[in-house]
């Protein structure tokens, strides 16, 4: 399987699993927030996602990727707008309110084309899309809760456990096959419960209520599929382990200053992170030489002038 079948097989999966999720929540499970608010944020992301790209291909002299190949390419194309809109609006609570949803989406679209970073020779965004939407709505509208609850308070009995042990399953085989992001898992687990029991020796906190937000649905679909989004999450083992135990440490600091829905502002402040040291590392002694070298170039070749300022920092 190549990288790009992996990426792809993902994305339908992601796309599939949350959709199922949503269409059982509003009819079984008993979502908070109506259809109509929904469905409002999920036409609002295509088309953010679709001006963005008209956009980007007009400044490029380019022709959009979505054009051309049909309707499937549309719809590949629109996959990662459908995840991250349904998972905004899935996991916030604004009452009856369109605004904030709609905030929470447009910033989760937009922060894809804002904030990237050259990796490899190609611009690719370091921010968590929907993490983002959640924790900047969060932040700027106090009013809005998150949704950690809804997705088993219609469930009992034997349900209460079906629900999250087939997030389990699906998340695990998705992971293991496709995203090949299971040591970031593994890392960002040990690391929630090691700080889980720090906590528990430094303050004077109950260790099994430290650990109970490990059992909530919200708790595996951030970790199965949030987290895990290949695009902001390394690829390398090593990488990945590092980026998973940075989420968990985080989180224990965040407990510790008690700031509210800490796993949304860990991983936020880890993708930060994480897109800093990538521009630091593109931007490196080696690279400015090697910018300067090609500009010599194009300016021995007439083609735009040479600048003093454009000479490598000593």
């Amino acid at each position: 399987m190549t990288p790009e079948q992996a990426r792809l097989g993902a994305l339908v999966r992601f796309s599939i699993a949350i959709t199922i999720l949503n269409l059982l929540g509003h009819t079984v499970l008993g979502f908070e927030i109506s259809v109509m608010q929904m469905l409002v944020c999920v036409t609002l992301g295509y088309l953010i996602e679709i001006v963005l790209e008209s956009a980007a291909a007009w400044s490029e002299n380019r022709k959009p990727v979505f054009l051309g190949g049909g309707f499937k390419k549309l719809v590949i194309f629109l996959l990662p707008a459908h995840i991250t809109s349904l998972a905004t609006s899935m996991l916030l609570y604004p009452g009856d309110r369109m605004l904030p949803l709609i905030f929470g989406v447009v910033v989760a679209m937009t922060s894809k084309a804002i904030f990237t970073v050259t990796v490899g020779g190609r611009r690719r965004h370091f921010l968590n899309p929907s993490n983002t939407g959640i924790g900047a709505t969060l932040f700027l509208f106090p009013t809005v809760g998150a949704l950690p609850y809804h997705f088993t308070s219609e469930l009992y009995g034997y349900w209460d456990w079906a629900l999250p042990c087939l997030i389990l399953c699906t998340g695990t085989l998705l992971n293991s096959l496709f995203t090949k992001r299971m040591p970031l898992i593994l890392a960002w687990l040990a690391a929630f419960v090691l700080q889980a029991v720090i906590r528990h020796y430094l303050y004077p906190t109950w260790l099994p209520a430290s650990l109970a937000p490990m059992t909530s649905v919200a708790f595996l679909l951030f970790t199965f599929y949030m987290i895990t989004d290949p695009q902001t999450s390394p690829s390398s083992v090593r990488g990945q382990i590092v980026f998973g135990f940075s989420i968990g440490a985080v989180y224990g600091l965040l407990v510790g200053f008690h700031v509210v829905y800490m796993i949304f502002p860990a991983l936020f402040i880890v993708c930060v992170g994480r897109g800093i040291v990538l521009y630091l590392s593109e931007r490196g002694p080696v690279q400015r030489a090697q910018a300067f070298a090609e500009q010599q170039w194009l300016a021995v070749l007439g083609r735009r002038p040479l600048s003093k300022a454009s000479a490598p920092a000593e």
